[in-house]
């Protein structure tokens, strides 16, 4: 309870005091509780008591150093995602007023008006830093709350002015209408207008739902289907074929699902696995929406078998856990599943551009694959090893014809050619930054009285790698203060655009960001 505004003007005491209720104050720095009718007794027990000791704490008279406390009050609330009803908190205002006796903590509605304010200030700042990036790429997908509201979220990737790769959320928005494309991509527009970057828009990333796909048709933007997504939904649907697997992996969500929802049977497992000498995994459920939540479940249950056994054996109750073969099977599908989970991992990186990456990792699942033809000891496995195998060269080879992947995978020094599974793809994709280097070069060097063009043409076809790799050397001495791997070694566009050879070979940024 605030104390009363009349009285906080005439007093100075109440920097000490809180009201706790109509006849009761707490004293901030002992909290000793005080009857109060008047200030008297606050007064004497505050000179009794405190008046020496205060004497040595600086007081917050200066109104720089509140509006600092504030803000860190408010960086707390934002950065911890805490409610804003916690200054109100006696757990949290008690070791407050013991940090510093004479701050005085906002009110609830007070911090929910520096909220707002924050927000203004940084939707302003990163509103400027994305007009200021040269093309931005945007991720855009649904979700569904709670409370089953659903919501369209969209998140802007961009390269700034330093040269980092940057993530912002452009909006969550309501989306109480019919999910159709029309109305998909009205909603879309409208926040992109808002932050003034429909014009930089290079790519559009979304899942592979018809409507999303339509709406970004709708837009007029260059789109790209959720790598990720696609890897998940190749696996899920590669294990759906498989009637064992089926039959295990509904075995396996009920048996975490019980664990998950009885608090008692959760803590008797815990016992056992530290009994039995196991570490204590953290129970996950095969989820729909959650990548790898599969592998992960049929983990959890492999590594946690005997555990599970010695419980189940000892509780009556009619689940159904798997027996000695049906966990061979699981250990077999682990083993074909593993280079999956590890590349949705990989491609699931937030601070790294990785649109250069997904035609080596999709030749690697395939060799993967391909060594371990010979490894699955059952026939379940042996199965899903096929689905996959055929899934895999189906992707693979849509993805090599994928304009915005072929120009990203040369142009990383690590791949080049070497990540396509099909040569004649490698050399269409090589050929590709050949001759947007050639169209640049020659509109810089337009040909001079006397010149054929087939002369350029092979003039500057030949500048090419002098161009694209002398470069290199030539930046090296340049920048090696600054960083200490070579352009060959760079991981990043951005780091790339920073040593100079990004714009030669590019006119226009490629999207910063391919993979939602």
């Amino acid at each position: 309870m605030e104390q009363p505004q009349g009285k906080r003007k005439l007093s100075a005491v109440w920097d000490h005091f809180d009201l706790t209720s109509e006849n009761k104050v707490k004293c901030r720095i002992c909290l000793t509780e005080l009857s109060y009718k008047s200030t008297s007794s606050m007064l004497r027990h505050y000179r009794a008591k405190h008046e020496n000791e205060v004497q040595d704490t600086p007081r917050i008279n200066s109104a720089s150093r509140k509006q600092m406390l504030d803000e860190a009050l408010l960086n707390f609330i934002l950065m911890d995602c805490q409610p804003l009803s916690i200054v109100e908190s006696e757990g949290f205002t008690e070791p407050v007023q013991v940090l510093e006796p004479s701050y005085v903590l906002p009110t609830r509605k007070t911090i929910k008006q520096m909220v707002a304010k924050k927000y203004e200030e940084e939707r302003e700042r990163v509103k400027m830093e994305v007009q200021q990036a040269v093309a931005v790429s945007i991720t855009a997908d649904m979700w569904t709350s709670v409370n089953m509201e659903a919501y369209l979220a969209l998140t802007c990737h961009y390269i700034n002015e330093n040269l980092q790769l940057c993530t912002s959320v452009l909006g969550v928005q309501y989306f109480p209408q019919s999910h159709t494309a029309d109305n998909l991509a009205q909603v879309k527009r409208a926040i992109m207008e808002d932050w003034a970057i429909a014009n930089k828009v290079k790519c559009l990333v979304t899942d592979a739902a018809p409507n999303m796909i339509a709406s970004t048709r709708q837009l007029q933007i260059r789109h790209s289907i959720c790598i990720t997504h696609t890897l998940d939904l190749l696996v899920r649907k590669s294990c759906d074929q498989i009637p064992t697997l089926i039959s295990i992996r509904h075995k396996a969500r009920h048996i975490v699902t019980y664990f998950r929802s009885s608090t008692t049977a959760k803590e008797k497992l815990a016992q056992v696995q530290q009994q039995m000498g196991r570490p204590t995994l953290k129970l996950l459920n095969e989820v729909p929406t959650r990548w790898n939540s599969t592998y992960e479940m049929l983990s959890w249950l492999h590594d946690d078998r005997e555990p599970v056994w010695v419980f189940l054996a000892s509780l009556k109750t009619d689940l159904s856990q798997p027996i000695a073969d049906e966990h061979a099977i699981i250990g077999g599908t682990l083993l074909v599943l593993a280079p999956f989970h590890q590349a949705i991992v990989e491609l699931s990186e937030e601070r790294r551009v990785s649109g250069s990456k997904v035609i080596p990792m999709m030749k690697m699942l395939y060799l993967a694959l391909e060594r371990n033809a010979s490894n699955p000891h059952t026939q379940a496995a042996t199965h899903l090893h096929e689905h996959l195998k055929r899934r895999v060269t189906d992707t693979a080879s849509n993805l090599e014809s994928l304009s915005v992947l072929t120009l990203a995978t040369p142009l990383d020094p690590r791949f080049k050619s070497l990540g396509f599974r099909s040569s004649s793809k490698g050399n269409e994709a090589i050929s590709r930054p050949r001759s947007e280097c050639a169209s640049v070069i020659g509109r810089k060097n337009e040909p001079q009285p006397g010149t054929s063009s087939q002369q350029l043409s092979a003039s500057t076809s030949g500048m090419l790698f002098s161009i694209i790799y002398s470069s290199q050397d030539r930046r090296e001495n340049k920048f090696s203060s600054r960083r200490q791997r070579t352009l060959r070694g760079t991981t990043n566009i951005d780091e790339a655009q920073r040593a100079g050879l990004y714009l030669i070979i590019w006119p226009r940024p490629p999207p910063a960001r391919l993979l939602c």
